[in-house]
């Protein structure tokens, strides 16, 4: 197996790093920083190379699992699970997640900024309930089902639970699109009217729903389906 080590100094991803910088470092040099070494007859470099080249994308990459990373020869447990956590952290400092307790909702454009980041590559639908507060900030949010969204896999009772755990006072609903389709779908439109009704019996309201689509996004409140 070939290390980092036995490349020459000039090929080290490590030392480029220190001494150079990592915006100077490309992709797959820094890929290759966290896989750490290679497989045989292969250089760690040559290795996150042809990770890259099998996913495509570095976006497409950071949306697999840690089955999918673990086909290409040469990635096991340990890798696949550091580029996934390198992955996550980047997304939560994208999203703002640090901050999530300071930012006070006031449109539905403040929770696309938060969100997008977090769905914009995500290849499956997922759907994200997040919890407010009575100043309208962020107590916490969940995703809450994943897979093809349809009025019996998003099930009220998992929701609801969820806002009173959390002492919400009013409700967000999100989820994406993988498709790039802005719009609302007829089920995406009856799940919500659903909600927004057993919502009002548990004196939680739902404040909007939020469909995001790339870098876009589609607001139930402002398209006044809500």
């Amino acid at each position: 197996m070939l290390r980092v080590k036995d490349l020459p100094l000039d090929d080290r991803p490590r030392e480029k790093l220190k001494f150079s910088g990592p915006q100077n470092l490309s992709d797959s040099e820094l890929i290759a920083i966290l896989l750490r070494t290679g497989k045989q007859g292969k250089t760690v470099i040559d290795l996150a190379k042809e990770l890259l080249k099998t996913f495509e994308t570095l976006s497409h990459l950071s949306t697999q699992s840690i089955n999918s990373m673990t086909k290409l020869s040469g990635i096991g447990n340990d890798k696949a699970v550091t580029l996934l956590a390198a992955f996550e952290l980047s997304r939560r400092i994208s999203s703002k997640n640090r901050w999530f307790s300071d930012i006070k909702i006031t449109s539905p454009s403040d929770v696309a900024e938060l969100f997008i980041p977090l769905l914009r590559n995500e290849v499956v639908e997922n759907f994200i309930v997040i919890c407010l507060n009575t100043s309208n900030q962020v107590i916490r949010y969940k995703k809450i089902f994943i897979g093809n969204l349809n009025s019996s896999i998003v099930h009220p009772r998992e929701i609801f639970k969820f806002a009173i755990e959390n002492n919400s006072k009013s409700i967000i609903l999100i989820h994406n699109h993988p498709s790039g389709n802005l719009e609302a779908s007829r089920e995406d439109i009856a799940i919500t009217k659903k909600l927004v009704e057993v919502g009002k019996i548990f004196e939680i309201p739902v404040n909007d729903h939020l469909i995001i689509a790339g870098d876009s996004y589609f607001s139930f409140v402002e398209q006044k389906l809500i």
